[in-house]
Parts: C-alpha cells; sequence; structure tokens
C-alpha cells in the first residue's frame, strides 16, 4: 500500500513545501493539494516547488476539474511538470465542488468529464486530442516516454461506473469499509464490462487520519472534533446525489444517505476546516466510519482491512491540529507495519 498527504495550499506555501518533504521523509509516496483557486492559493505553482524540493514524491490536486481552466491548459501545465521532473504527477480529478461553486458555477457534467480525462491524459503524452469543437492540437514540445496518470473521484453510480470505463485510479474520499467494497466493486465491474482489466484501475481512499496517544474517551473525543469537518465536506456530494436520485431509491446505499437527512446548509468560508460550524449533524459514527482516528495500532488494523479490499494506497488528509504529529507516527508506527505485512503476504 502507497501511502499519501493531503493538504489545502493555505499560506505560506513554503509551509506546505516543508509539510510536503516532511511526508517524504516518512515513507510517503505522494503528495495531494487541494484545487478551489477562490479559497487557496494556486497549487500548480506550489506543486513546483514541492517537486523541486522532493525526490521521489509525486503530486497532483485531489482534485482538479473540468470547468476552472480548460483542457489544454491543465494538461500543459501536468506536461511542463512532467517535462522538469520526470513523469512525477497526478492527475485527480472530478466535476468540481468548492472550486465551482464559490465562483457562482455548478459542477460540471459527467459528459465534459469523461471528455476531460481523455483530452489532459492524451495531450499530456504528447498525442493529439479534439477539444470538442472539431478542434485537434497537440503539444509538439513534448518528449517520449510521457505519461500522466488520470484518477477520478466518485461517489454515485454513473460517476463509478465513468470511473472504471475511463479512469487509471478511482479517488474515494471516505474510508468506511462497507461503503469501499461496494463502490470498489462498482467500479471494477464497470471496467470489466468495458473490456479493460479491473486490476489496471488504481483505488486510492482519501480521508482525515488523527493518531491518539490512547484510546480514553477524552483523546478519542478531541480527534472525532478534529475530523467532524469531513463528514460535511462528503455531505456537499452526498446532498447532490440525494437531490439527483432520492434518499430512498436503492441508487445509493442507506450508508451514505441516511446521515445528511438533518444536513440545513454549508458554507465553504470553513470547507475543509477542524471547527467547521455546519457540520454539527455529523455523529460520532460517521466520524468514525469515514476517518481513521484512535491509536496507531486502530489504524493499522483498519488500513490492512482497506487494503484486503483492494485499496493500493491510502491520502491522508491532514487538516486539524496535530499535522507534524500523524505524519511522523506514520512514518515510524503505521506505515512500516502495514508495509511489512504487504512483504509478508507476498
Amino acid at each position: 500500500m502507497d501511502f499519501g498527504l493531503v493538504l489545502q495550499t493555505d499560506p505560506p506555501a513554503a509551509r506546505v513545501v516543508s509539510l510536503m518533504k516532511r511526508a517524504e521523509r516518512n515513507g510517503f509516496t505522494h503528495g495531494w493539494t487541494f484545487d478551489s483557486a477562490v479559497l487557496w492559493q494556486e497549487p500548480f505553482v506550489i506543486h513546483s516547488q514541492i517537486l523541486a524540493n522532493t525526490t521521489r514524491l509525486k503530486i497532483g490536486p485531489m482534485v482538479t476539474n473540468p470547468g476552472t481552466r480548460t483542457l489544454e491548459v491543465t494538461a500543459s501545465t501536468f506536461a511542463t511538470l512532467n517535462d522538469m521532473f520526470g513523469n512525477r504527477t497526478v492527475c485527480g480529478i472530478g466535476r468540481g465542488d468548492s472550486a465551482m461553486r464559490v465562483a457562482g458555477r455548478s459542477p460540471t457534467t459527467l459528459v465534459r468529464l469523461r471528455e476531460a480525462i481523455r483530452v489532459i491524459r492524451a495531450l499530456a503524452r504528447g498525442e493529439a486530442a479534439d477539444l470538442g469543437d472539431g478542434t485537434v492540437v497537440r503539444f509538439p514540445w513534448v518528449g517520449p516516454g510521457a505519461e500522466l496518470p488520470v484518477w477520478t473521484a466518485a461517489y454515485g453510480p454513473r460517476a463509478l461506473k465513468l470511473t472504471g470505463e475511463e479512469a487509471d485510479g478511482f479517488i474515494l474520499q471516505l474510508a468506511d469499509l462497507y461503503l469501499t467494497e461496494y463502490m470498489v466493486r462498482a467500479v471494477r465491474d464497470a471496467a470489466a464490462a468495458a473490456g479493460r482489466d479491473p486490476a489496471e484501475v488504481t483505488v486510492c481512499v482519501a480521508a482525515p487520519a488523527y493518531v491518539t496517544a490512547d484510546d480514553s474517551p477524552a483523546a478519542l473525543a478531541h480527534a472525532r472534533e478534529q475530523c467532524r469537518w469531513f463528514g460535511g465536506m462528503v455531505g456537499n456530494h452526498v446532498a447532490d446525489l440525494v437531490a439527483r436520485y432520492g434518499a430512498d431509491s436503492g441508487v445509493v446505499p442507506r450508508e451514505l444517505t441516511d446521515y445528511v437527512r438533518t444536513r440545513q446548509g454549508y458554507d465553504y468560508a470553513h470547507h475543509g476546516r477542524s471547527g467547521n460550524p455546519d457540520t454539527r449533524f455529523v455523529p460520532d459514527e460517521i466520524v468514525d466510519r469515514f476517518c481513521l482516528i484512535g491509536t496507531a495500532e486502530r489504524h493499522i488494523e483498519k488500513l490492512n482491512a482497506l487494503r484486503a479490499l483492494g485499496v493500493d494506497q491510502f491520502a491522508l488528509y491532514a487538516m486539524h491540529d496535530a499535522r507534524e504529529a500523524v505524519i511522523d507516527a506514520y512514518g515510524s508506527q503505521v506505515i512500516p507495519a502495514v508495509r511489512g505485512r504487504d512483504s509478508a503476504s507476498r
């Protein structure tokens, strides 16, 4: 199993770079950042500095979208970074949540997302691509061997199907074991139906992780409050699914829809931050299911369970008051234990 660190690009940018360097020293293989131009600083500028200050870390947005930038601009950005630093980027992409809504626009359609996956990946490889209106372009400066994996963030049935059909990877932003199994199966079934090898779709689970010194009620309560924001962020996407399919349609698992019944709204000014007042509706049970909290042993147990479900990477959201501590705890205790099991299983 690989491990990634997910950060917001809050100023100062040097702080983001420093935490990513710390992650690489602790055995993390991937560094991810939010991409929301109004709320945070421009990620790709900071990605260049992260790549320049690390040697192996692969970098990408979690996630960009097809609406904020034109497809050729996004592809050119990735291709330039790869030309500079050697195929060390991953394009995480979705329909768009905060980046689109804060700017007064709606998330893009799945039709547009499918087109974006194909065009961005092709252009970044140096291949020709149709931008959608019959205009075919190619980057003449992209050299041989250029690659760009495109991983799609998805929850709903149509997005999961699209991911299996088109994407190189699947980003699932929650760590609930039941829902992980359900959604990974949906992606793999779609890949197989499309004539693809399901094993070729990398599975990345992303969720907050908070390592506590013990399992005391006080320690767990603090960890839950630091991570409760995540249930609200996921709730934005679930609310979209409920609006489309209904809460009781059976199309979306009740395990995902039940907890948003008392959701009353969302202010993106607090998006992805601990203490978010719009996430009071998120119960402790959801925090425990969606996140990884507790002692290092608890993290190792849940990560091994996720790995058994086919998860290839765990990407750790570190938007809480113990960023350095969780990076170091993963480096000293969690990652060696999980990777030791990986080696033993081989």
